[in-house]
């Protein structure tokens, strides 16, 4: 499939969406870090663009004391795909995870 030929004009208007979301995922990530906001209130989110879009791990990352390897353990754990984003996580998932996080 080809890609569509956007004027000047569409892609800059592109690239600015793009860059906007990218401010709202990292402005989300350091509320996470610094404690404002937890997991239960992001997943509760989880109908907003900015959230739903953003991968599982990530958002793992994001939380005070996890990394990357910390993430990935947990995800394995809890049966959720690596490539796994907020939009598609189950029920059972969600609940899961928010009870692994909240401790």
């Amino acid at each position: 499939m080809a890609l569509p030929e956007l004027t000047d004009e569409q892609r800059k208007a592109a690239l600015e969406k793009a860059a906007e979301s990218r401010r709202a995922r990292a402005e989300l990530r350091e509320q996470l870090k610094s404690g404002k906001m937890s997991i239960s209130q992001v997943l509760a989110k989880s109908d907003d663009p900015i959230v739903s879009r953003m991968k599982v791990s990530m958002l793992i990352e994001s939380l005070p004391g996890y990394g990357k390897a910390k993430a990935a353990k947990i995800m394995e754990e809890l049966q959720i795909s690596s490539s796994r984003r907020v939009k598609g996580l189950g029920t059972r998932q969600r609940e899961q995870l928010v009870e692994r996080l909240s401790k």
